[in-house]
């Protein structure tokens, strides 16, 4: 790989993580986000399971895609297939651990099985070939990889940063009329905005 090849695979990784975070920026994602973050231990646990599913998925659907569905001229089954490899794949890594990681099955519980439903990993895997139409000469499959990847970084940097950030807050003294939901929403939303500033931070570095 050349100097511009590693310096677009870089761009690629610190925007998925940082300015286009799919929880933080592009709200997908926010059932496990709202709902998994009570706890550091588990909101890391459910992102690298995310992590995991993002990249096998994309690293599937992509060929799957243009191997396939194109050639054929059905790709408006796209949404259709992917929903069914990710479903496929989050109920192998179920049955993975709830054999050989009991304690983690449980502490997941419901929010397993959800990533089927959980539109960050969908997203992950249809944008990135919108992506390639947008620019077919500068994103391709190790750009698609690359992008899943640090997708789901991104997933598990706004997990754990919110988890510690709710840990806080039950030893803090909310008012009354804010306990639960609402402070947990504004906390959220504070988390979101900060990343904003990350922007010119990424640009800096790859300018």
């Amino acid at each position: 790989m050349n100097g511009d090849t590693i310096k677009g695979l870089v761009s690629i990784f610190l925007a998925a993580i940082l300015t286009e975070n799919y929880i933080l920026n592009k709200f997908l994602g926010i059932c496990p986000f709202l709902g998994v973050s009570k706890k550091l231990n588990t909101a890391a646990s459910m992102s690298a399971a995310v992590t995991l599913v993002m990249v096998i998925a994309t690293a599937a659907t992509w060929p799957l895609y243009y191997g396939i569905l194109v050639p054929n001229g059905i790709e408006y089954l796209q949404t259709i297939v992917f929903i069914l490899i990710i479903a496929a794949l989050v109920q192998l890594i179920e049955i993975i651990l709830k054999r050989y990681m009991p304690p983690l099955y449980n502490a997941l519980g419901i929010y397993l099985p959800l990533i089927t439903t959980n539109c960050a990993v969908l997203g992950v895997t249809m944008l990135v070939i919108d992506k390639h139409t947008a620019a077919p000469d500068s994103f391709g499959f190790i750009q698609a990889l690359v992008n899943a990847f640090g997708s789901g970084i991104g997933f598990l940097v706004a997990m754990v940063i919110f988890a510690g950030v709710r840990e806080r807050l039950e030893t803090a003294d909310v008012p009354k009329c804010l306990r639960g939901l609402p402070i947990t929403l504004i906390a959220a939303s504070l988390v979101a905005v900060s990343f904003l500033g990350f922007q010119g931070l990424v640009d800096g570095m790859l300018g």
